[in-house]
């Protein structure tokens, strides 16, 4: 494989990958992996509970900006307290000392947000470490090297969640399924209508908010489940 010059591989090497790639059987089923609003108070713990006695949820990101840790903690406990009798990962986005301070099953890291080898030292051998890696094969396998339990690709489709600057191929999935056993999420913009090509991709994780909260949760979680047979 080529490298460009600023260190992530040439893009033309993926050609091909998704058209050759072919679920191993090792590897589970994709699984949804649903994000947090920004606001999670008042209704939100009603709609959650919905929401994951839909269909099968691997995760749940608790993903709240602009608020100090006591009050996270606050909403962020009955929110735990619902995925545990739904046997759904509790994931803290950005903060380890939130993640540390909750007890929470892991905690998801961006690129500015730390490095997974001192969340790992904080949170311990057994607490899931994702990383967000944008469009960058670079980025995934320096994450992997560190100790991350997941990569992160996206945004694969146009999103109103946050502001995006990278937007891969679904290819980067088959190239990263391929090549490596530690799972992928993908993220970005995806609804029950644009998932199958990432599934098939090799995505082992679809990353959603917006398609599940602005509409029926119940309803739309139904739908993916559908997608993952």
């Amino acid at each position: 494989m080529s490298a460009s010059e600023n260190g992530d591989f040439d893009d033309n090497a993926l050609e091909g990958f998704a058209d050759r790639f072919v679920r191993d059987d090792v590897r589970e089923p994709c699984q949804l992996y649903l994000i947090s609003p920004l606001e999670v108070g008042g209704g939100f713990p009603g709609r959650l509970e919905r929401a994951l006695g839909a269909g099968q949820v691997a995760a749940f990101q608790f993903r709240v900006k602009n608020i100090d840790q006591h009050e996270a903690a606050r909403l962020a406990e009955p929110l735990q307290l619902i995925c545990a009798r739904h046997d759904t990962a509790f994931i803290v986005n950005d903060s380890v000392s939130l993640a540390k301070r909750l007890g929470a099953d892991g905690v998801h890291l961006g690129q500015e947000d730390g490095d997974p080898r001192e969340a790992r030292a904080i949170l311990g051998p057994s607490v899931q470490i994702g990383v967000t890696c944008h469009d960058s094969r670079h980025l995934a396998m320096e994450a992997g090297e560190a100790g991350a339990d997941y990569v992160a690709f996206g945004s694969f489709y146009p999103t109103t969640t946050k502001e995006v600057r990278h937007h891969p191929d679904p290819a980067i999935l088959s190239w990263w399924s391929t090549m490596f056993e530690l799972p992928c999420v993908a993220i970005g913009g995806i609804t029950p209508d644009n998932a199958l090509p990432l599934i098939e991709a090799g995505a082992d994780f679809l990353a959603v908010s917006g398609a599940v909260w602005n509409r029926n949760e119940v309803e739309t979680v139904e739908a993916f489940s559908r997608l993952f047979g």
